[in-house]
Order: C-alpha cells, then structure tokens, then sequence
C-alpha cells in the first residue's frame, strides 16, 4: 500500500469524527457500511432499525422548530425530510460514497454512486448509532446532519409523494397506518429489485409494487393502493 494512501482503520476514524461519535462496538459502523452484494453481514436490518429512528429524530426535530403548525403539515415537511433524495445529499455530504463496502458486480455498475444505497446507508448508521449509544445519540446526530437542511413551513406544501398521500387518506379516516412488506426480491445482488406489498387492514386490501430499492417498491405499491381507493370513491 503507498504510505500516502489512508488505512481502513483511518478512514472509519475520520467518518467517525464527521459523525461526531465514537463507537464503542466499531462492528456496527463495519455492518452499517455493508451492502448486501459484500457479505451476508449487511446493513439491512440496521436500515429497517435506522429508518424508524430516523422518522422519530425528524418528528422531534420538527416538534422543536415548528411549534405552531398543525399534525398535517409536520408530517408533509417530516415526508420531504427523510426522503431519498434528501438523505442522498447527507450521505455525499458525509462522504458514505468512498467508504461503502460493495461487491465486485455493484461496485462495476456504480453502486457507490446509486442514491438508494447511500440513503439506505444513512439509514443504516442513524440505526447503528441508536444501538451503540441510545435514542439521544441518534437524535444529536439527526440534529447535526438536518442542521445542512433549511427546515421551513413552506416545505409542507412540495408535491406529495404516494407513500405521503395514501397516508394522509388514511389518517384523515382514523385508520391505521399501511403496513409495508417485502414479499420478493429478483436479480443479482447487485441488480436488485424488490416486491413490496402494502396492506391497509381496514380496507382489507393488499396492493404490490416493484422498485429498484426497498424504498421504491414501497412508493409503487402504495401509488398502487392510491389508485385503487380512487377507483372505488
């Protein structure tokens, strides 16, 4: 290796100081840096963990700053907050894209580039944090990585994403919130697409939709249910 050339061992150390916290059980930093296409030790599980700290870190955030807005609009402006394309600018922003462990065949495709798995690698450390330290130490870190974003009122009223829309439907009814679930994935690991169906108990109804990342089929299956409760008003 050129002694220029930083070692594994410094390269977690500087994400660590960008993170402003050290881990004391370093394999959950080396797991949430795992894709799927590296090893069967992945950072799944820790996206499926992170996603729900980080939905609870935005709402306290936006709890915080926007005191007097409605339920309605906290939960439009906490939509366009956690997704994609938001959390993709925050991971390039944490420099995740030099750092992901990828297998051969996603690293050949430009996995280190892909949005969806920077965003679900972001995801993945809010998880690994909240395991390692607690709730606080997650929320510090939402806290530093949204102090990048200009949070404002007006965000409530940016176009709707279906995921958003259906849950709005949902609440303005009393229902219960859709339930997401991945039925099937097809492809290499490193071209993956993924089955996602979307449940809404008291509708009895299950709708499917596919996407390129877990993310994705979830939008798909839930534009799906959208277009089945217009059909049926």
């Amino acid at each position: 290796m050129n002694k220029s050339e930083p070692t594994q061992q410094q390269i977690l150390d500087a994400l660590q100081q960008r993170l402003q916290h050290k881990f004391s059980q370093p394999e959950l930093l080396q797991r949430a840096l795992t894709h799927r296409s590296f090893s069967a030790d992945h950072n799944e599980r820790l996206e499926f963990l992170g996603d729900s700290v980080l939905n609870l870190g935005v709402a306290h955030l936006l709890y915080e700053q926007l005191s007097s807005l409605p339920e309605g609009d906290l939960s439009r402006i906490r939509a366009n907050l956690v997704k994609q394309d938001t959390l993709h600018q925050l991971a390039l922003a944490l420099g995740l894209s030099g750092i992901l462990r990828l297998g051969e065949g996603e690293l050949r495709s430009g996995g280190q580039k892909r949005p969806s798995i920077l965003a679900d690698a972001l995801e993945a450390l809010l998880g690994a944090v909240y395991l390692d330290a607690g709730y606080d130490s997650a929320h510090a870190l939402i806290k530093r990585l949204f102090s990048q974003v200009e949070i404002k009122p007006e965000m409530q009223a940016m176009d709707k994403d279906p995921k958003t829309e259906l849950q709005e439907w949902l609440q303005a009814r009393k229902f219960k919130l859709p339930i997401y679930r991945v039925v099937g994935t097809l492809g290499a690991a490193h071209k993956q697409t993924f089955d996602v169906e979307c449940e809404v108990p008291e509708l009895r109804r299950c709708e499917r939709g596919i996407g390129n990342s877990r993310r994705a089929g979830e939008q798909a299956a839930a534009a799906a249910m959208l277009q089945i409760i217009k059909e049926n008003s």
